[in-house]
């Protein structure tokens, strides 16, 4: 699988965990970002919250394959395991049931674990701990107990790992209550919504995306102080329209960003959103642009079928279908999984010019 080398099995880290889980804290003192940068990458500024509210909180801590001593299949958690020691920064075997389920346990007795998973495709090996334990857990105590746990990793497809690797899990997350799901795009959305999700008392679904890693984004000071964060269930305008909404999150944020570009060059102002959270999805915010705009454009990497995008769509029209001048277009991966031959990958997920496509449709200009 990419960005990994080997599964480390982890033994004997059980047993310090058990200690951890009776009693044994580590107590680290609160460090501040006094470095403004302009620019970040999506990793540093994942690796960064890590760091802050690990500091900040000394009920954090993480688990998972390989984020200790390999410091992270992605090198998010770089740096954790020598600040922080292995009471904190746990390597576990090759188990996501076992870990994900000891996880949700911690976070009964009032800790607050950062599960990571090496993809979000090996989470269907925990899916009982995450909905039966973590999600519901709340609901069906009346209140009695609250779940802090965040379940973190690269979502969705990457590049020439198959159909195994290759899966977008927001529809599934999304769709079940006592979950709240988030997608960043930026490094001040990864970075903001992170620190949210770990201070949240619920459990939170934390999608990132593999390719973004790398990439570089402006980031206000304001975003480096530590006491940053971003509000759980807010989209954000990313680019402001009047001729037609586009809707989307994570790594398509970008790809809806570059076909605005495209579209302004021909007279077609596109209003871009950026969904950041799944679930709750910011319903208000979206009714809005398209009550402006009178068009609407849901890009998504997931399958079609039962997708954010359709959630999306079927809110716009029981809230603002007389608004709407042109049916919704929505655009989606392929309804197939994921083919491994780099040219049918490329079929399967979305590209730009599809965007611009659709977005000329609900316009009625000619897309040839």
């Amino acid at each position: 699988m990419s960005g990994s080398i080997g599964r480390t099995m982890a033994s004997g880290k059980i047993s310090t965990l058990n200690k951890f889980l009776m009693g044994s804290r580590v107590f680290a003192s609160r460090t501040y970002s006094s470095t403004a940068k302009e620019m970040m990458t999506v990793r540093d500024a994942l690796n960064s919250a890590l760091h802050e509210e690990m500091s900040a909180d000394p009920k954090v801590f993480v688990m998972g394959e390989e984020v200790g001593e390999y410091q992270g299949a992605y090198k998010i958690t770089k740096g954790l395991l020598d600040k922080y020691g292995p009471d904190r920064v746990i390597d576990t075997p090759i188990t996501e049931a076992g870990f994900a389920g000891i996880g949700v346990g911690a976070a009964y007795y009032g800790l607050k674990p950062v599960v990571e998973f090496m993809t979000f495709n090996f989470s269907m090996q925990a899916i009982d701990h995450i909905i039966n334990s973590a999600a519901k857990s709340n609901y069906m105590s009346a209140g009695q107990i609250n779940v802090p746990i965040v379940f973190r990793g690269p979502n969705g497809a990457a590049a020439g790992v198959g159909a195994q690797h290759s899966q977008c899990y927001a529809a599934w997350y999304g769709a079940c209550p006592g979950l709240k799901v988030l997608a960043p795009y930026s490094s001040e959305d990864a970075r903001g919504l992170l620190k949210a999700a770990i201070r949240d008392p619920d459990p939170v679904v934390f999608l990132e995306n593999e390719l973004l890693y790398g990439e570089s984004f402006p980031i206000s000071a304001e975003a480096l102080d530590s006491s940053f964060s971003l509000p759980i269930g807010k989209a954000k305008i990313e680019r402001e329209g009047k001729d037609v909404t586009i809707t989307a999150f994570s790594k398509m944020v970008g790809y809806a960003l570059q076909a605005a570009e495209i579209l302004a060059k021909e007279g077609i102002s596109a209003e871009v959103i950026n969904l950041r959270s799944v679930r709750p999805l910011d319903r208000p915010a979206i009714n809005a642009s398209v009550r402006k705009t009178s068009r609407l454009v849901t890009v998504e990497e997931g399958f079609p079928q039962h997708g954010v995008g359709a959630e999306i769509c079927a809110s716009v029209v029981e809230e603002s279908f007389e608004y709407l001048d042109a049916p919704v277009e929505r655009i989606t991966g392929a309804d197939v999984p994921m083919p491994y031959a780099a040219n049918l990958e490329r079929l399967a997920v979305p590209q730009v010019e599809d965007v611009v496509r659709a977005a000329k449709r609900v316009c009625y200009r000619s897309s040839n």
